[in-house]
């Protein structure tokens, strides 16, 4: 076992820095964050000021990133490339160029040797579950466990705390050399009456679909696989209110881009619009997106009372719409960098000058709130009672023998 050590955290594929932004509120400390991204390194100095810690480089150049990496830390977060995971990047998973970043990521947690971070933390869309018919996903997960991870995994959905459907899929590692309460170890020679590991995730029920469980069970690991019990999220009460602007200060379209969106509609989209609009006393805020389906362009409309996943601008089709209809008016226009810093739950964020770069830095961003709630569920009862047990050893001193 270690010996104490601070609340300190590596930053992988950093971005903007949002897992930092959830982090840092409850103590966490970034010692090293590492992005390859210019236009984000700007952005996350532009809010958080001049960092020695930032470090724009590739994750590739690994004796480059080792030598920069002077302290020791207890966490090491990875939200590495999805392009390559979804359907714009073709599903190429790790035969893609951007998502293999994951394996430099590996290579340093390698090279680390007996310093790396004892805890783990990965983020990428739920295609990753997917990629290759799952052969990526137990690549990534077999090859933490050679590593010395006990292995958690779980999906969490932003809309269960800001008005945003995101899905994402969370991997965890737990080095062996942590490995104690509140965590429990999964104990196939147990009955179901006495597996508190089966227990655990039973109760958890909403965070593991069951393509994800399957994938779980069927995987061998070196390791295996480790959970707390924390139950799902509570949802959240919200409204589109809370985080979209209806003010006349916004760049609202002319009536011609309007009618232009309006009729990109589908049929049972304008009707509900149509019914909206009737009721005049009434002011409603949705949210659409622009897409081609069935080789036409269509506005896509939500009328579940969230937004969309906030999406990188390349294209028409990245790019959100907000709908305000109000008296009987419908209004129009492209969400913007605020509106998405509020949906990811950094409100007081400094924005850049240059609108697209916000939201290209937001679009490829965690959800804060998100971030927290592992947070305060995994994350940190995992540090304080690994400092416990430090502690505890310390104080008891060596057994003497007669």
């Amino acid at each position: 076992m270690k010996s104490k050590q601070d609340k300190t955290v590596y930053e992988f594929f950093a971005g903007i820095g949002l897992v930092h932004e959830a982090l840092r509120k409850e103590g966490w400390r970034c010692v090293y964050a590492n992005d390859i991204d210019q236009k984000k390194r700007q952005m996350y100095e532009g809010h958080y000021g001049p960092s020695n810690h930032y470090h724009q480089c590739d994750i590739w150049n690994t004796e480059i990133v080792l030598d920069r990496m002077q302290e020791e830390a207890f966490l090491a977060t990875a939200s590495f490339p999805c392009t390559d995971m979804s359907l714009a990047g073709k599903m190429r998973g790790f035969d893609g160029a951007e998502s293999s970043a994951f394996f430099g990521f590996l290579e340093i947690l390698n090279r680390l040797g007996e310093k790396k971070p004892p805890l783990v933390l990965l983020e990428n869309v739920t295609g990753f579950l997917h990629s290759h018919g799952g052969d990526d996903f137990a690549t990534a997960a077999g090859e933490l466990a050679k590593l010395g991870y006990w292995l958690d995994c779980f999906i969490i959905d932003a809309r269960y705390f800001f008005a945003q459907s995101r899905q994402r899929l969370f991997l965890i590692g737990y080095h062996e050399s942590i490995m104690g309460p509140p965590l429990v170890r999964q104990d196939e020679e147990n009955s179901l009456f006495q597996d508190v590991w089966l227990q655990a995730i039973q109760r958890a029920d909403n965070l593991r679909p069951k393509k994800l469980l399957h994938a779980m069970e069927t995987m061998e690991l070196v390791t295996g696989w480790a959970t707390i019990d924390t139950g799902s999220p509570k949802q959240a009460n919200y409204s589109l209110n809370d985080f979209l602007d209806t003010d006349q200060k916004q760049n609202w379209w002319g009536n011609e881009e309007v009618t232009r969106h309006y009729e990109m509609m589908f049929d049972r989209h304008k009707q509900k619009i149509d019914a909206i609009r009737s009721h005049r006393k009434q002011t409603v805020i949705l949210t659409a997106f622009r897409r081609v389906r069935e080789g036409r362009q269509r506005t896509e409309v939500r009328f579940d009372g969230i937004a969309g996943c906030l999406r990188t601008p390349r294209g028409g089709s990245a790019k959100q719409i907000v709908i305000v209809i109000k008296n009987g008016k419908l209004m129009m226009r492209w969400m913007s960098p605020r509106e998405y810093s509020r949906l990811q739950g950094a409100v007081h964020y400094e924005l850049p000058e240059n609108a697209i770069q916000g939201l290209f830095g937001f679009g490829d961003a965690v959800c804060v709130p998100v971030i927290q709630w592992i947070d305060h569920h995994i994350l940190t009862p995992v540090f304080n009672a690994n400092q416990s047990r430090v502690a505890q050893k310390q104080n008891d001193g060596p057994v003497l023998t007669s």
